[in-house]
């Protein structure tokens, strides 16, 4: 069997770009400022069966903009940020000890909330010792959450 150099760089290229453009495709994509505000409204206007879903995915998109935040040294921000995951969290607890029986799309929000824990574990390692606190707290509340999320999965 021959192959040409064509062929072989061909074959090369694919090897090499499709894992990358299949991870680019799994990447988290952050919202605009304006998308994050709809779905802030979206959420709070919602059936308190969506609420959980679309609260969990506000979480994780301030999550990952927190990470950005802690990646530039503003801390200050995303200080402010972990103080609105910990909001958006209280809101998702709240709901799920209301009426958890109720909630739409229980198993996506706990896989989201999974990844969002996670990614704050991440950022722990981030942050200088005395910014540590804010970022534990807040992961330890999400963790809270996560747990309840599956308790409730797993009661279904």
């Amino acid at each position: 069997m021959r192959f040409t150099l064509g062929t072989l760089a061909l074959l090369i290229l694919s090897a090499t770009f499709i894992p990358c453009a299949a991870h680019a495709a799994t990447a988290d994509v952050i919202p605009d400022s304006a998308a994050l505000m709809q779905l802030e409204q979206r959420a709070e206007h919602a059936d308190p069966r969506e609420q959980c879903f679309l609260y969990t995915e506000l979480t994780h998109f301030y999550t990952e903009i927190a990470g950005q935040q802690i990646a530039a040294g503003d801390m200050d921000l995303a200080a402010l940020t972990l103080k609105r995951i910990q909001h958006y969290a209280e809101i998702i607890h709240t709901g799920l000890t209301t009426d958890p029986k109720h909630s739409k799309k229980l198993k996506d929000a706990e896989m989201t909330m999974q990844r969002t824990s996670h990614r704050l574990g991440e950022y722990i390692h981030l942050v200088s010792t005395e910014d540590q606190a804010t970022v534990k707290s807040t992961l330890k509340q999400i963790d809270r959450v996560n747990e309840e999320l599956l308790a409730t999965v797993f009661a279904h």
